[in-house]
């Protein structure tokens, strides 16, 4: 089985290899490439990956390239993580946003909008690609932000192989188990909403739900990401939110937050990924693995720290390492791996992924994407029913489920007017006045990479 990831030279590529190495033999993965266009970033982090690769699976056949279509031919499965334009532009695209006095978070607040911009043409190019070159039935993995829209443009453009991963669900289900003791398997949840504006209503252990007493634990508001949140408020509602919720509960407090940080989320990312990258150069990543590996930790241990910590004035303040050895915590990987370990099974499971809502939520279309715990079979995925919703929640899904389509279509057909009523729908900007200076604004800012809208 041959497995491509385009966008293979990013920050994170070490921990798709580790994931990806550590399962091949069991899922007969025998092929892996890594494609990105940025040749620099894909000799450097595509390098770390491909030794982690010969360390953990030396029999898998790894090769990293810049060309597209040679990743592409005959591939069984493709991940998308890309990042259209850099570092720079996301950190352009979050301060158009704050100047127009919104939340400039990339995937949950306005400056998501620009991104996708540049990001639904380019996966669009490859999805096309992957049609005519990959197997016939080939299924796409996007992990590119803004995954709720740019996975329901995918979709609405008639991409039907595509499916939308994240790894912000897992990876509070493994703080839970962590929390707890206990092997993350016997941890299980069942979620529904959006991408980034999820609702776990039940988390069991061995089959027990334990959300009551999860929500009740003090402990839970130190060692997980219900740290964001009020517990009287999760006491009050019974469930337990997707971190970026925290944008929505406590959005005046997030953007004074932001405006008065010394740097944007984006801003940071770009410092620290530059001055990784700076301290990486002219090292060999196979000779020299062990030195590049601690720029790499000390660097990403920055990444991890200052996550939300602007915007919540939280820090996780841990200890962080990469060790290629330890068992693999899964990641964004770790979905796609798990929707190929059922298929190749060939018995229903479940897990938890993006799909089209097919009647589960109710007040949104069949075809809406949304994000639920979903059983998956060789020929098609089920999202779990649900006997009820909180109201306020299913509202703000609901809203936000609008602002998706509207955005979706708005940029597929590169429709000015529609970009102006799909910002305005948006909660977090929701205003005519400001939907219209930012259309401007982003149309401006991201004409060398999508020209053509509309007057």
């Amino acid at each position: 089985m041959k497995l491509t990831v385009i966008g293979g030279g990013g920050v994170r590529s070490m921990f798709l290899a580790k994931s990806i190495a550590q399962r091949a033999a069991e899922l007969d993965i025998d092929r892996l490439v890594f494609m990105d266009n940025d040749r620099e970033k894909l000799a450097v982090f595509g390098g770390m990956a491909g030794k982690v690769c010969s360390l953990l699976a030396p029999r898998l056949r790894f090769s990293c390239t810049d060309n597209a279509v040679e990743a592409l031919i005959g591939a069984d499965y493709v991940i998308t993580t890309i990042r259209v334009g850099g570092d720079d532009m996301r950190v352009k695209d979050e301060r158009l946003a704050l100047s127009a006095g919104v939340l400039g978070q990339e995937t949950t607040g306005a400056a998501g909008f620009s991104f996708a911009m540049r990001s639904i043409p380019a996966l669009l190019r490859y999805c096309e690609m992957a049609k005519k070159y990959a197997k016939p039935d080939v299924k796409i993995f996007n992990f590119t932000n803004p995954a709720g829209l740019v996975s329901q443009a995918l979709s609405d453009a008639g991409y039907d192989f595509t499916f939308g991963i994240c790894d912000a669900p897992s990876s509070m289900l493994h703080a839970i188990a962590e929390m707890l003791s206990v092997e993350p398997s016997r941890v299980q949840g069942e979620i529904w909403g959006l991408n980034h504006l999820s609702f776990f209503d039940k988390i069991t252990l061995n089959g027990k739900d334990i959300l009551p007493a999860l929500i009740e634990n003090d402990v839970s508001y130190k060692k997980t990401d219900m740290r964001y949140f009020r517990k009287d408020l999760l006491l009050r509602k019974q469930f337990v939110p997707n971190e970026y919720l925290y944008y929505f509960f406590s959005s005046q407090k997030a953007l004074g937050n932001i405006l008065s940080a010394k740097e944007t989320r984006g801003e940071q990312i770009a410092r620290i990924n530059k001055e990784m990258l700076r301290e990486l150069r002219g090292h060999d990543v196979n000779n020299e693995f062990d030195t590049c590996l601690k720029i790499f930790e000390k660097y990403y241990g920055m990444r991890e720290n200052s996550y939300m910590a602007s915007e919540t004035g939280i820090s996780r303040g841990t200890q962080w390492h990469f060790n290629p050895f330890s068992k693999d915590a899964g990641g964004y990987a770790g979905v796609a791996l798990r929707y190929m370990e059922i298929v190749r099974s060939g018995k229903p499971d479940n897990m938890i992924l993006c799909t089209k809502n097919n009647g589960m939520i109710p007040g949104l279309l069949d075809s809406d994407i949304i994000e639920a715990t979903t059983t998956v079979t060789p020929t098609g995925t089920v999202p779990h029913p649900h006997d009820s919703f909180d109201p306020e929640a299913l509202e703000l899904v609901r809203r936000v489920k609008l602002y998706e389509r509207s955005a979706a279509k708005a940029i597929l057909t590169k429709d000015r007017a529609m970009a102006v009523d799909a910002l305005a729908l948006h909660p977090l900007v929701n205003s005519y006045d400001v939907a219209y200076a930012l259309a401007d604004a982003f149309i401006e800012h991201n004409k060398e990479y999508c020209s053509g809208w509309d007057a």
